[in-house]
């Protein structure tokens, strides 16, 4: 499929995964890894037994559509998801993947006359080319050039700039932004940021588009990113924790009147797997699971406790090569003074028994997105295992061992 895929598999230890169930994974070896990465799919856990309820259920019965006749497995979930999204985003469009969601969010915006796309500098909205012209590195972009046009990017958290941007084409602004910026390495803006980008668009006439494929749903210890102002866009991304850790499956919510083209004719967007049943099922299941186990409130008590004890363990071994130790909910990010401590640590994580992530926008940033299903064992593993992977690689970027440079 592809080597530098199998190299990176290599060098992470070559472990081939076949199992999982809540926060654990099982290698074909038989080796066990406390799951703290997926890249925020893994809120409600691996394998939930309410999501799996209800794809077996489905899948049993209808898995895939005509796509002729009316199938209500889409409505269901389009009536679960509108139940928890802020107020007004009364419109739903299914596709499988936040790349597809930020892609129908420029289409829909198109709709509306807005064809100049305000996004960060360091956001992440996916790889297609629409959705890779909003992504702010150019490591990324700069291979497939050129992208969208009309596209700038504006530093994250500073309203003001983005403002003056909007004010150049009145009328004629669509932006995109995350409430957390997560690829970037948690980048968490300024207190009122949000509630001013709203105000900014409103005066301006642009359209806001929310991502919140990786922090909606509970992540960040609220329903949505959104909730911490009271911000309510006209259109928001949501994806990754909508699958319920089995199907995979994203969505756009929109209020009516960012929807109303497509409301007219239901051919000018479509996809053959959109609103397939069987993801429906998946979704509406990881809903009725985060309602079921109240996991918004478990992200939000397990972040309180997580981020002071990780922070503690990370400064105690790497002193002041440890820039930041940040975090919202379950989304939580340890950035370093230079580069190469968050990969090397990446690698000592996963042979002490733990998954993290890397951050695609920042490689002095290691993240962890663990499931809101910890149990207290779960957490004294994680907290044993951090101490002694820190341990393990501090000593080669602390100024006071001067221990070697060099790194993965």
């Amino acid at each position: 499929m592809n080597r530098g895929r199998a190299t990176l598999g290599e060098m992470f230890g070559g472990h081939v995964e076949v199992e999982s169930q809540g926060a654990w994974v099982t290698t074909a070896e038989g080796k066990r890894f406390l799951n703290c990465g997926g890249y925020g799919v893994f809120l409600a856990g691996a394998r939930h037994p309410t999501v799996i309820r209800h794809v077996t259920e489905q899948l049993q019965a209808h898995p895939i559509a005509t796509r002729v006749f009316l199938e209500p497995q889409a409505a269901l979930a389009a009536e679960a998801l509108t139940s928890v999204v802020p107020a007004g985003l009364t419109r739903v469009h299914f596709a499988g993947s936040g790349a597809e969601a930020a892609e129908t969010a420029l289409k829909m915006a198109r709709t509306k006359g807005r064809r100049r796309l305000v996004a960060t500098t360091g956001g992440y909205h996916g790889k297609t080319i629409g959705a890779l012209s909003l992504t702010g590195n150019d490591l990324f972009r700069i291979p497939f050039q050129p992208l969208l046009p009309q596209t700038t990017h504006v530093p994250f958290g500073d309203a003001a700039a983005l403002e003056a941007v909007l004010a150049e084409t009145p009328g004629e602004c669509c932006v995109f932004v995350e409430p957390v910026q997560g690829e970037a390495g948690v980048v968490i803006p300024p207190s009122g940021y949000l509630k001013a980008v709203r105000d900014a668009c409103d005066r301006q006439g642009a359209l806001l588009v929310l991502d919140e494929v990786q922090t909606g749903l509970g992540r960040l210890g609220t329903w949505w990113g959104a909730d911490a102002e009271d911000v309510k866009p006209d259109i928001m991304l949501v994806g990754k924790g909508l699958s319920g850790g089995v199907v995979p499956v994203s969505a756009v919510a929109a209020t009516r009147e960012a929807f109303s083209v497509f409301d007219r004719d239901p051919y000018l967007h479509t996809s053959t797997f959109s609103g397939a049943p069987l993801a429906m099922a998946a979704a509406r299941g990881a809903i009725a699971a985060i309602r079921e186990d109240d996991l918004v409130t478990r992200a939000r008590e397990l972040g309180d406790e997580l981020l002071p004890r990780l922070r503690r363990i990370a400064v105690e071994h790497y002193g002041d090569v440890v820039r930041e130790v940040r975090g919202r909910g379950l989304l939580l990010g340890i950035e370093f003074a230079e580069p190469g401590p968050a990969g090397d640590l990446l690698i000592e994580l996963i042979s002490n028994g733990v998954i993290a992530n890397h951050s695609l926008n920042s490689h002095l940033v290691l993240r962890l997105t663990p499931p809101a299903v910890l149990v207290r064992s779960d957490l004294d593993f994680l907290y044993e295992a951090f101490d002694r992977a820190c341990r393990a690689q501090a000593a080669r970027y602390s100024p006071i061992t001067g221990g070697s440079r060099s790194h993965a």
